[in-house]
């Protein structure tokens, strides 16, 4: 089988290229990456080189380089997007080309060369947010209502790409997922931003209050997902996918990352609420379990674990990317530290 992944070098897409090439050897996969800032291929060195895995520098809005890559493909797994929520408030246009534009690009490609599966990662932040004290979760049913440019370009990629099954017939599916965490994820995000300023001893940044609630998957569980849901899931339909039972604050992660390292918690620093800050998201996985018997299996506590002892013994890794240019992006983010 011939798969391509879009934004294989990020975070998720590098995790799931190693999990599917460890399961799947015979299968060729192409990775077509635009290796913007978020995108590192020393994330993929232990498949590098293997010879059904194949890397091309491209972006997904080069139409002409879309349709000439689909054309021996079975299967698209479509992970590329600008994908953080500051940078999507400090430039959105960005978000509109890359999230919708591509997408519309890759659903076209994928119409013409009648592909046998179109498999779109989305975010359970389409959804909006909840109250603290709201019971209810997130589910397939659940209106969208996106609160950040960056939500709203995958709430619009989402309706594109049902639009492409509804009217044109491409079999499609969507899984929406909550926050990952894990290996490989780029040191801007809140859990490897942590763990790593920690390390160096340098000041840990939270919004707000930090009472802000995420539901938390461990990237393998979330490719274990996307898997079952290529394999069993139903074309049309879209599936949520979290890792947690319980709420979990953003303050209540940072100190169990904090007791992990025994670092100091006087580098923990309150900072101004980013603008729109989402208060609450929860999801209701109980549709893929119910109907692909998948379920999260590792806890937060225990990948915590994992991820923090990653962190700590891939330091070259990481420190490459706290770079000039993420310095200079960190002091515009959080211009009080």
């Amino acid at each position: 089988m011939n798969i391509l992944i879009t934004g294989g070098a990020g975070f998720i897409g590098s995790n799931f290229i190693i999990y599917w090439l460890k399961k799947y050897a015979r299968d060729n996969i192409i990775n077509l990456d635009a290796l913007t800032y978020a995108g590192n291929l020393a994330n993929l060195n232990s498949v590098a080189n293997l010879p059904n895995y194949r890397f091309i520098k491209g972006n997904i809005c080069n139409s002409r380089l879309v349709s000439n890559i689909i054309r021996d493909i079975d299967i698209i797994v479509h992970f590329a997007a600008e994908s953080h929520v500051d940078r999507s408030i400090t430039d959105p246009g960005i978000f509109l080309e890359t999230n919708i534009y591509g997408t519309h690009l890759l659903l076209k490609a994928a119409l013409k060369n009648k592909i046998k599966r179109f498999h779109h990662i989305s975010t359970d932040e389409v959804f909006g947010s909840l109250l603290l004290k709201d019971k209810n979760k997130f589910n397939e049913k659940t209106p969208y209502h996106p609160r950040s440019p960056y939500a709203a370009s995958k709430a619009a990629a989402d309706h594109l790409v049902l639009s492409f099954c509804h009217t044109y017939g491409l079999p499609v599916t969507i899984t929406n997922c909550s926050n990952n965490y894990g290996p490989f994820q780029h040191p801007e995000k809140l859990i490897p931003l942590t763990i790593t300023n920690i390390i160096e001893n340098i000041k840990v940044p939270l919004y707000g209050d930090g009472k802000n609630i995420r539901d938390w998957l461990y990237v393998e569980d979330h490719c274990r997902a996307i898997e079952l849901v290529l394999k069993e899931g139903r074309v049309g339909e879209t599936y949520c996918v979290g890792g947690l039972l319980k709420d979990v604050s953003n303050l209540a992660v940072i100190k169990m990352i904090f007791r992990l390292l025994q670092g100091n918690e006087n580098l923990l620093t309150f900072v101004p609420d980013r603008p729109g800050h989402d208060r609450k998201y929860a999801i209701d996985w109980s549709k893929i379990k119910r109907e692909l018997g998948w379920q999260p299996r590792y806890s937060l506590e225990a990948c915590l674990v994992k991820t923090v002892n990653w962190y700590k013994n891939n330091r070259s890794w990481w420190q490459s990317l706290k770079n000039r240019q993420f310095q200079a992006y960190f002091k515009k983010q959080y211009p009080d530290l």
